[in-house]
């Protein structure tokens, strides 16, 4: 099964179209790729931000320009011209917006890749298709499926690997970020470490996987086997003085409370059958994100864990399935709310919890190598805690 979406990305230096969305919150697309792909960013263009720099605006990036337009983001471009254009946001139901479409044609004209996360797919498109033949340009649509998905069948619990799956209170909540941080630091720690991406950013930053909110229902829970068991395969194949299971970190999407996301959720946990989660969630949100759901309240955190553990449980009673940690999205709040965000989590679910942006994922890293041992332990997969000696 193939798992690269679309094209390979790999290559690629972007100028980044957030026009009218930049923001941590508004342009995930974007805002990921200047905090986790930094070198590859030439320029921002959101007219609302003419002149201004990505640390300014986002809070981080540094000296990344932001433009008005194309033209003078290609004229701005620091660090090399870029050969991509990057489409940084994701509008709810995943349309092209006919305002972006000339800023497309203008990026094929100049010579440009384009890669793009919409549920709309460019290479489906008449006008921009025939426009990237003729230029000899690339249409890379990193939330395409492959053709050969099959349905959901528990082929994880073949794995060697422990797999940990970011969960949330609420979608955009920080599953993607957690997952990537908590790779780092786990490497740091010497503990063997593979990334299932499955959603546009993930597979933008690394260079695979399967978007799961893009594929027919009946085979979600497969295709978030098909990338668990991918990444799972990397670290069958030890390198020499380390032994153990590994970890696979697989990324969330959506949330089990949300009305319009929460099927993709529970296909993606009951096809990667993870042996831990990790909560995201954002405390300054009281309802579900976006204007159609302000009718739906977040619960207590205590009662979202109980929610996905018991979720969990209706086809993996045999694997451990708990909670494990928290991660909380603070950057909206002050210090002081932020650590008393980050404490208030800690005091309502028993778990450890911390920002691992604002103050790094020692909590969750801890939680991750309890996790393991206990399952080492308890005779779930041979050998030790997947550490380097």
């Amino acid at each position: 099964m193939a798992l690269r979406a679309g094209g390979n990305t790999r290559g690629n230096r972007w100028a980044i179209l957030a026009e009218g969305a930049l923001g941590v919150e508004t342009s995930k697309t974007a805002a990921c790729a200047v905090r986790y792909a930094p070198g590859r960013v030439a320029s921002i263009i959101d007219s609302r931000f003419d002149g201004s720099t990505a640390e300014s605006t986002l809070g981080f990036g540094g000296d990344i320009p932001v433009a008005g337009s194309l033209v003078a983001a290609l004229e701005q471009a620091v660090g090399g011209v870029p050969d991509s254009l990057l489409i940084g946001v994701a509008p709810q139901g995943g349309a092209l917006p006919d305002s972006w479409r000339p800023v497309l044609v203008q990026a094929l004209q100049a010579g440009l890749d384009i890669v793009s996360g919409l549920h709309s797919f460019l290479g489906d498109d008449e006008e921009l298709a025939g426009l990237a033949r003729r230029e000899g340009r690339r249409l890379i649509d990193l939330r395409r499926p492959p053709d050969d998905l099959v349905v959901g069948a528990g082929r994880v619990r073949e794995a060697g690997a422990f797999r940990v799956l970011t969960v949330g209170t609420d979608c955009n909540s920080g599953k993607m970020t957690t997952a990537i941080e908590l790779r780092r630091d786990l490497e740091k720690a010497g503990v063997r470490t593979a990334f299932a991406a499955t959603g546009q950013t993930g597979i933008l930053l690394t260079g695979s996987g399967i978007a799961v909110d893009a594929v027919a229902s009946d085979f979600i829970a497969g295709a978030a086997e098909a990338v668990t068991l991918a990444a799972a395969r990397t670290l069958e194949v030890a390198p020499a003085g380390s032994n153990g299971p590994g970890v696979v970190l697989v990324e969330g999407q959506g949330s089990l409370l949300h009305p319009g996301y929460s099927g993709v959720t529970l296909g993606l946990m009951h096809g990667s059958m993870p042996h831990a989660m990790i909560m995201t969630w954002i405390p300054s949100r009281r309802t579900i994100y976006g204007g159609n759901h302000g009718w739906v309240r977040i619960p207590r955190l205590d009662r979202v864990v109980q929610l996905y553990e018991d979720a969990l449980s209706w086809i993996c009673p045999d694997v451990e399935g708990r909670v494990i940690g928290v991660s909380v999205s603070t950057w909206d709040l002050s210090p002081a709310e932020a650590r008393a965000a980050v404490d208030r989590a800690a005091d309502e679910t028993g778990l450890p919890a911390t920002d691992p942006v604002r103050y790094g994922t020692e909590p969750l890293v801890a939680a991750v190598v309890r996790a393991v041992d206990s399952h080492v332990a308890a005779g779930g997969s041979r050998g030790g805690r997947g550490f380097a000696a």
